[in-house]
């Protein structure tokens, strides 16, 4: 089965396993523990957190690990409800993970203030009034489109007008260059998307935040995010990052090249270099994803953690998508061990499907006809 939804979710890469592994078996002990064997434990966590900073090209202390980018951008606008005043404004663009919308609309809602987008569906940088602003939040990279927001430049005008700005990097970081990432005052990450386990990520925080509390109760984290740390998973989503590649198009663009018929959303547009997302001539998504895996393809339709919702993305409605085209989405996202062949592959097995939904219209339409 070859795998197609990598914005969802990558499959544990093998230096996680082997951290893991290791960690299951070796470091199981609470770092907190008063003991030297818990200290071992201890010193391997403070090591995974340098390496992530060291590779984000920030202090060690802006890192803080938690369980992943939901609990990461709930907190953020949870915190962000205290320390800002009552009439603080918050802007945010409406193609954000549902994890930034609801939680924005749920601590700050009538004072949120939506972005407006440029024609490919990116943040429009120059429509945004920063002195009418307290905080922004503008994500790096579409979950279901790919497209890359003007995310270095928005962070240096919201420094520049003292504005607080969080960039959700969960499908940024593992797929992009990671080095100018800390210039964003707030960030969060996520482990899954890029080889890690699921249930682990991590916040950078700025240097200078010394009040924001996640969670309450013991010291961990440096008071900031109560609980037992997840050594295990912390080191094996630390290794996955070392070890993230940064892959090419070109298999993405010949797919697209090759299935004409097919709209790709933001195809002019700055994208992720793993993510097409196709709008299909004709026929459901749920018609599409069904065939496709029993051709040996493993593909989505949009947001993971919008499943269920049929027709419905925020993401397309904020680029002025009509709900008939929303309900024809392919999202293909793949990762860096994906190839050539297996892009051509699947576009092979998308035009052979179409050929067969089409064939079973006919069908049925004759069928139809007979009956009457």
């Amino acid at each position: 089965m070859r795998y197609f939804d990598s914005n969802a979710t990558m499959p544990l890469c093998a230096a996680a396993k082997v951290a893991w592994e290791e960690a299951l078996e070796n470091l199981w002990l609470n770092p907190s523990s008063p003991y030297r064997a818990a200290a071992r434990v201890k010193t391997r966590l403070e090591d995974a957190r340098s390496r992530v900073a060291s590779l984000l090209g920030v202090s060690s202390t802006r890192v803080v690990f938690n369980s992943g980018a939901t609990e990461g951008n709930n907190s953020i606008f949870a915190y962000w409800s205290t320390a800002l005043p009552e009439s603080a404004r918050i802007g945010i663009s409406p193609t954000e993970h549902p994890s930034v919308i609801e939680s924005a609309k749920y601590y700050f809602g009538e004072r949120v203030e939506w972005l407006a987008l440029d024609p490919s569906g990116a943040v429009a940088i120059e429509a945004i009034n920063f002195k009418q602003m307290d905080a922004i939040s503008v994500m790096a990279a579409n979950h279901e489109t790919g497209i890359l927001n003007p995310w270095q430049e928005i962070a240096n005008a919201a420094k520049n007008a003292g504005v607080l700005y969080h960039c959700d990097a969960s499908q940024w970081v593992g797929k992009g260059q990671l080095n100018k990432i800390g210039d964003c005052g707030y960030v969060t990450a996520c482990g899954h998307k890029f080889g890690g386990p699921q249930g682990v990520g991590f916040w950078v925080l700025p240097e200078v935040e010394s009040n924001f509390i996640a969670l309450h109760g013991g010291a961990q984290e440096t008071g900031r995010r109560a609980g037992t740390e997840n050594v295990a998973s912390i080191l094996a989503m630390v290794a996955a990052l070392q070890a993230a590649k940064i892959g090419n198009v070109n298999g993405r663009d010949d797919l697209i090249a090759a299935l004409p018929e097919f709209e790709c959303v933001g195809l002019d547009a700055p994208r992720l270099w793993n993510t097409a997302l196709l709008i299909a001539p004709k026929f459901a998504s749920s018609r599409w994803i069904r065939a496709l895996e029993v051709r040996g393809f493993l593909v989505g339709s949009g947001a993971a953690c919008a499943t269920g919702k049929a027709g419905s993305s925020s993401v397309l409605e904020a680029m002025g998508y009509l709900p008939s085209a929303m309900s024809r989405t392919l999202r293909l996202s793949a990762n860096a061990e994906t190839t050539a062949k297996d892009w051509s592959d699947l576009a092979e097995a998308v035009r052979v499907v179409y050929q067969e939904l089409e064939s079973e219209e006919a069908k049925q339409s004759l069928t139809t006809v007979i009956d009457l």
